[in-house]
C-alpha cells in the first residue's frame, strides 16, 4: 500500500479535511462535492462494508498499520503527524484514522417505504449528534428505516457517523418532501403514522393495538420543540411514552430508543 507522506496542514491533496469542526462550513462543502468524512478504524470499515467508495485515507503516520489489510484500490493513503492532523483538521484526531468517502444519490421515499414495515420519521432534528444516536437506535430494535423533513440535520456529517458507530451505512433513508404533505404518502403506502407527543390525552404507547402497531410510522420532532401541529394533524394517532416523578419527555433520542423498543417487543428474535 503506497503512503504518501503530508508535511503542510494546507497541503491541496488534503483539502476534503480541512476544519473538520466549523459545522457551517462542512455543511457547505460535502454534499455539493459529494463527499463525507468517517472518523475512525471501525466506522471506517463499516462505510466501506457498505459498499461506499474511498476517496482517500488520512492517518496518524504511527498507525499506519492498521490499514495494512485493506484494498484501498485508486484511493490515496496520506500520512502525517499529529501536529500536521490537528492543524489540518482543527482538532486532536484521537483515533488516528480519518477517510473521505463517495456519497451515493438518496433513494426515493417510495423506494424505501415499499421494502420496510416500520419506519421512524424525523421532523426538524438538526441536532447532528442526537441524530446520530437515533440512527443507532434504530439499527439495534428492529425498525427498517427513516424518513427526513427536508430541514433535518445530515446524516453523513462526521458527528453524525460518529455517534452512529457508523449504523447509519446500515439503515436505508430518505427525505420525505415536501413536508408534511408528503406523510400522506406514507399513510398511502398502508403505515399508520404515531406522533410522538407529551401531551396529557395522547394514547400511552404501550397501550397500542397489534394492527396499530404491525406497519407503524413513529414520527418525533425536534428537541424542545417537539413535532409541529401541522405535522401532528397529519399523523394518526398522537401517543406518549408515560412518565413519573414530573417528568414531561425524553431527550429525542433517548424516546426513540424506548418507543422503538416498545413496537418491537414482540417480534421474533
Amino acid at each position: 500500500m503506497p503512503v504518501h507522506q503530508i508535511t503542510d496542514p494546507d497541503d491541496d491533496r488534503i483539502a476534503d479535511y480541512r476544519a473538520l469542526t466549523d459545522v457551517e462550513l462542512r455543511t457547505r462543502w460535502e454534499p455539493p462535492h459529494g463527499l463525507f468524512i468517517a472518523e475512525g478504524e471501525l466506522v471506517l470499515r463499516r462505510a466501506l462494508r457498505a459498499g461506499y467508495p474511498a476517496r482517500s485515507y488520512l492517518v496518524d503516520a504511527k498507525r499506519i498499520d492498521q490499514l495494512a489489510d485493506l484494498d484501498t484500490g485508486d484511493a490515496p493513503v496520506y500520512a502525517a503527524t499529529q501536529d500536521v492532523l490537528e492543524r489540518a483538521t482543527g482538532f486532536h484526531v484521537h483515533r488516528g484514522v480519518l477517510a473521505s468517502f463517495h456519497r451515493r444519490p438518496l433513494p426515493a421515499a417510495a423506494d424505501v417505504l415499499a421494502t420496510a414495515r416500520r419506519v421512524v420519521i424525523l421532523e426538524d432534528v438538526n441536532n447532528h449528534t442526537n441524530l446520530g444516536a437515533i440512527f443507532r437506535a434504530v439499527a439495534a430494535l428492529g425498525v427498517d428505516a427513516v424518513l427526513l423533513s427536508p430541514s433535518c440535520a445530515d446524516p453523513l456529517y462526521r458527528r453524525s457517523v460518529r455517534v452512529s458507530m457508523g449504523e447509519v451505512f446500515a439503515v436505508p433513508y430518505a427525505k420525505l418532501d415536501p413536508w408534511p404533505d408528503a406523510l400522506a404518502e406514507v399513510r398511502a403506502a398502508g403505515f399508520t403514522v404515531l406522533a410522538m407527543t407529551p401531551a396529557p390525552d395522547a394514547v400511552p404507547i404501550q397501550r397500542l393495538d397489534a394492527t396499530q402497531r404491525a406497519r407503524s410510522a413513529l414520527l418525533l420532532g425536534a428537541e424542545g420543540a417537539g413535532l409541529t401541529r401541522a405535522a401532528m394533524d397529519a399523523a394518526d394517532i398522537r401517543v406518549v411514552i408515560p412518565m413519573r416523578r414530573g417528568v414531561d419527555s425524553l431527550n429525542v433520542a433517548a424516546a426513540t430508543a424506548v418507543a422503538c423498543w416498545e413496537l418491537s417487543r414482540d417480534d421474533p428474535w
